[in-house]
């Protein structure tokens, strides 16, 4: 597939999630949520994957607080013929009073909706929803979680409208 379909097909699923969130319950998001300890490393535990993390393994989010209060933002995995890949977004927290709803853009213009939905209080585990319930993030500091934990959050994740049949686990080589 040459790069310019490539770049089509990353820009239809981004206008997809631009759009996200019509028609269903409010997402709800944490309260209170620090942003500067929010910031660093997330390995990604399980998700609904996006076409781009389809097949893929050693899902990482990446965050880094701007001066001016935005984030920059880089995702990277292996690609399922084992290169790494990486892209780069921008966060833009929407309201500073409610720092866990933001808006991710990877290119302009389209902006897409990212809401932190769940997080430890020591802030070692994240879960990142879109309000539409067709993506979701659980990630943790480490690339390894409890079943236990998992099984709490899979369940919260269901009391928030999720498919659960829809959430796989990321591989982590």
């Amino acid at each position: 597939m040459n790069q310019i379909m490539k770049h089509l097909i990353l820009m239809g699923m981004l206008i997809s999630l631009a759009v996200a969130g019509e028609g269903k319950m409010e997402l709800k998001t944490v309260e209170n949520l620090d942003l500067e300890r929010f910031m660093g490393d997330w390995y990604v535990i399980a998700n609904i994957p996006t076409f781009i993390e389809k097949n893929t393994s050693n899902n990482l989010e990446q965050y880094a607080l701007r001066p001016d209060g935005d984030v920059d933002i880089t995702f990277s995995l292996v690609d399922e013929d084992g290169k790494p890949k990486s892209y780069s977004a921008r966060g833009f927290v929407l309201d500073p009073s409610d720092p866990a709803r933001w808006k991710v853009q990877f290119f302009w213009p389209i902006r897409f909706p990212f809401h932190v939905i769940d997080i430890d209080e020591d802030y070692s585990y994240t879960v990142i929803g879109l309000p539409n319930r067709k993506y979701v993030w659980i990630m943790s500091r480490t690339d390894e979680m409890s079943e236990t934990l998992y099984q709490e959050i899979l369940e919260r994740l269901a009391n928030q409208g999720y498919d659960l049949e829809k959430i796989q686990r990321v591989k982590w080589l």
